[in-house]
């Protein structure tokens, strides 16, 4: 049953058309977990002076993280949306670097996931920035 949660996810995240145009890809998932990086590019840069990716795309990138995480979690009866995302952003991702976002699904009540995620560069001890949100649980 997880396994078939997780590749759910996996194909929902892969036909989700911004997903492929940030480039996110899935490293790890299942039991309410998920790890997905999302590699530096050029189009996604959101100041040309500095080469910052747009927080918009970081953004994002927790935000598909969170939702793959509450699918994969086992207790998930199905789908997902958010229904609220807090983000705090600590500084800017060093520009070249992979972002790294990590979800893990806290808590499922019958309508609603809460969640918790970190995005990072390289410097994994230092977060890009720190998420929490609630998502819909959807067929329970």
């Amino acid at each position: 049953m997880a396994a078939d949660k997780a590749r759910i996810a996996r194909e929902f995240i892969a036909a989700i058309p911004h997903s492929k145009m940030l480039g996110m890809q899935i490293e790890e998932i299942g039991d309410g977990y998920a790890r997905i990086t999302m590699p530096y590019s050029e189009r996604i840069v959101g100041d040309p002076k500095t080469g910052v990716i747009h927080g918009g795309a970081v953004s994002a990138l927790m935000d598909t993280c969170g939702g793959a995480a509450v699918m994969s979690h086992p207790t998930a009866p199905g789908g997902t949306a958010t229904i609220d995302l807090r983000i705090d952003y600590m500084r800017a991702a060093k520009p070249g670097d992979t972002i790294t976002a990590e979800a893990r699904c806290t808590h499922i009540t019958r309508n609603v996931a809460f969640v918790r995620a970190t995005a990072t560069d390289a410097d994994s001890d230092n977060p890009v920035a720190t998420a929490t949100g609630a998502f819909t649980v959807e067929g329970k």
